[in-house]
């Protein structure tokens, strides 16, 4: 709501409508889009842009942080993925666009372990967007799907991974310059730019100074 104020104060076309919704409930998503449908007729675009790991290694790992990350970086992706296509389907949509933000972790396994069940999910995100598009081909739609997959972006995400040491977490983003969201909100508007026959199937990006 915060940041909604901000951007009607800077004078920025549109309007931001913040939304609370818990995206390891699937209930909560199906609310969300049922509001969406209410007050604003559908969705036309859908951004999957929620994700998070938990360190949690694949020999030592609590199943709870294992499931947590399947949750949000998996099922609700699909379920959000599911839902906006059929948001758009009703509505005759045939020029929407899904876009999942994936990871450089959902294209190669670095050797760090506390990201290794994180990269797993992020592999799923990678295998869903190739399916996604070939589902909407085979329905003879011209809904386009995209993957961005991002390397160390200056977020949250560190902090949430190593909660109990935000020193570590700082010192993440302060090794190198760091992609900044806007960064990331520049990928997505360049895919969303693109001719309606191009269908970029993924942007994969990393900080020029990032090593894997």
């Amino acid at each position: 709501q915060k940041l909604a104020a901000e951007c009607q104060s800077a004078g920025y076309p549109g309007t931001l409508i913040p939304y609370k919704c818990d995206l390891s409930n699937e209930e909560e998503i199906l609310s969300m889009f049922s509001a969406i449908r209410t007050l604003h007729q559908g969705v036309d675009v859908c951004i999957n842009n929620a994700g998070l790991a938990r360190p949690e290694p694949l020999l030592s790992g609590r199943t709870e942080g294992w499931r947590t990350m399947i949750d949000v970086n998996v099922m609700a992706v699909s379920i959000c993925t599911r839902e906006a296509y059929q948001s758009m389907k009703e509505r005759n949509i045939d020029d929407g666009h899904i876009i999942n933000i994936n990871s450089m972790n959902g294209h190669s396994v670095v050797p760090q372990s506390v990201v290794h069940f994180y990269s797993a999910t992020k592999y799923a995100v990678t295998a869903l967007t190739e399916g996604l598009r070939q589902e909407l081909r085979e329905a003879r739609t011209h809904i386009r799907a995209t993957c961005i997959s991002p390397g160390l972006v200056e977020t949250g995400f560190a902090f949430k991974l190593h909660d109990n040491d935000p020193e570590r977490a700082a010192a993440t983003y302060e090794s190198i310059r760091c992609l900044k969201a806007e960064d990331m909100a520049s990928a997505v508007i360049y895919v969303l730019s693109a001719p309606p026959h191009v269908q970029i199937g993924d942007i994969q990006m990393r900080p020029t100074e990032q090593i894997s």
